[in-house]
Parts: structure tokens; C-alpha cells; sequence
């Protein structure tokens, strides 16, 4: 059983609590394809894994503790982007408002966004010495044809040959890796889960215009759903702190939720 969560919502979806709940009722592996933080908002997160001269997110390190099989958050999460706030008018290298990106962990390699300024604890900590260094958005995307692509099909390859796996996408996005077929889909936002049937869903991403962004093409989830019904809808309750930190209980929590995606 292959299963993807996406969200909803851009920020705060409850996409990864509710991964880790599904990863508990399932005992499958969790995987994330792109992830990523911020800098300033993230700042406790960054340092801790800067620390170890590592760059992962909250996220992937849910996923692996809560996986049946061993992994590292870098095994599940192969490509992790760093952001910065950046104030002002100027939107930098990927047309983002007011955020710019840092470094983009691929593998266990980097990739630096040149133009801009590295925070001293990124720099200092970050083993960047051979990191490949981007000014311009095409250069990125050549580095996304010969460097970040390998790891997308490395990663679905893993995913194909999993007997329970979750893939959690990021922001709003429909798909997050190609070359993977879905069983059922669960489109997650703040009070809700609604399930999709998997074929049905892959169909609808090929509809939709995928919008450039990010150096991909890539579908956001409304407006792939507007192009569906959902196969079932089920209430999420809000769940306390310690709850949402303890797969078991979330587990518990959405049991109802979980039995209508795998019926899905």
C-alpha cells in the first residue's frame, strides 16, 4: 500500500502530525521528497541539526521516528531547502516575496544560492566547502536536471519497493515526486481530511496547469481537487501538544479518519 498526505493549506495544514498517526496505525515508512525551513522561524530546528553539520527539519525527523524501519532524516527527506525573510520589494532568485532561499541540501551534498549573505552559524557549520554555487535561476534549474533528479528516482524506487508507504508532500503541493502510484490520497487542512482515490488524483495533476515555481512545474492541491470529489471527508479534532507529539495517540485520535483512507 503506497499512500500520499498533502495539505490543504500552505502553512499549518497538519499534514506531518497526521503522517505520523497514519505511519503508527500502518507501522509503515514515512517518506518526505522535498522539505524545507527558515532561518528565523526555524531557528531553534536549523542550529540543532547545524550543530551536527546536518541540515533537516522537524518534519523529516518526525517521520523518521515514527517509520517501522530505521532511517535518518536525510534518508527519508533527500532534498531539504534552507529560506531566509528577506524585507523589502525584491523577490531574488525564485520570484519569492519576501523570503529568499539559502542552501539546498541534496544528498548529502550542498547547493549555495551565491547572491546572497550565509548566516555566520550556516556558514561556520555547514560542511560548504564544495558546496556548487548558483547565481541565477537557470543555473538552478541545471543543477535540478543533474543533481536532484537522481535523488527523486532513487527515493520513488524505495518507495515503490515498500510494502506501507506514506509520502508527506510540502506546502500546497499536489505531487510531490514523479514515477510513484498512489493507492488513495488524503488532502489534509486544519479541521478536515478528505480522501481521494489514487488513480483518480494522479489523473487530475496531469488536468491541472502546473505553475512555475520553485525552478519546477509543479500542480497545487486546489486546483487538483476542484477537479474531483472526494471518496470520503472526516472530521479532525484539535489535538493537545503531548498528543500531537505521541504517534499512539494520534493514531488514536484519527482512527476513523485512517480506516476511510484505506478503504479509499
Amino acid at each position: 500500500m503506497t499512500l500520499l498526505v498533502a495539505g490543504g493549506d500552505r502553512v499549518d495544514a497538519g499534514k506531518t502530525t497526521f503522517t505520523v498517526g497514519l505511519l503508527e496505525w500502518l507501522d509503515g515508512v514515512g517518506f518526505k521528497p522535498r522539505a524545507g525551513n527558515d532561518y528565523w522561524f526555524d531557528h531553534d530546528d536549523v542550529l540543532d541539526a547545524a550543530a551536527d553539520g546536518r541540515l533537516y527539519g522537524k518534519d523529516a525527523a518526525r517521520l523518521a521516528a515514527a517509520s517501522a524501519a530505521d532511517a535518518t532524516p536525510e534518508e527519508l527527506n533527500p532534498v531539504h531547502r534552507l529560506w531566509q525573510p528577506s524585507p523589502g520589494p525584491d523577490t531574488g532568485m525564485l520570484g519569492q516575496s519576501r523570503r529568499e532561499f539559502l542552501v539546498d541540501r541534496v544528498g548529502d551534498a550542498y547547493v549555495v544560492n551565491d547572491t546572497v549573505e550565509l548566516p555566520d552559524a550556516v556558514r561556520e557549520r555547514l560542511p560548504l566547502d564544495d558546496a556548487v554555487r548558483v547565481e541565477t535561476l537557470s543555473e538552478l534549474n541545471e543543477q535540478t536536471e543533474r543533481r536532484y533528479l537522481p535523488h527523486f528516482r532513487a527515493l520513488a524506487e524505495r518507495i515503490r519497493s515498500a510494502d506501507r508507504a506514506v509520502v508527506e508532500s510540502y506546502s500546497d503541493i499536489a505531487r510531490p515526486i514523479q514515477d510513484v502510484d498512489f493507492d488513495a490520497v488524503a488532502v489534509v487542512e486544519p479541521c478536515r481530511v478528505r480522501t481521494y482515490d489514487g488513480e483518480r488524483f494522479a489523473k487530475a495533476c496531469e488536468v491541472a496547469d502546473g505553475s512555475p515555481r520553485d525552478g519546477t512545474l509543479e500542480e497545487r492541491v486546489g486546483d487538483v481537487v476542484d477537479l474531483l470529489d472526494p471518496a470520503a471527508v472526516e472530521s479532525l479534532a484539535p489535538l493537545r501538544s503531548e498528543e500531537r507529539s505521541d504517534p499512539a495517540a494520534v493514531a488514536a485520535a484519527y482512527d476513523r479518519a485512517y480506516e476511510a483512507l484505506a478503504s479509499t
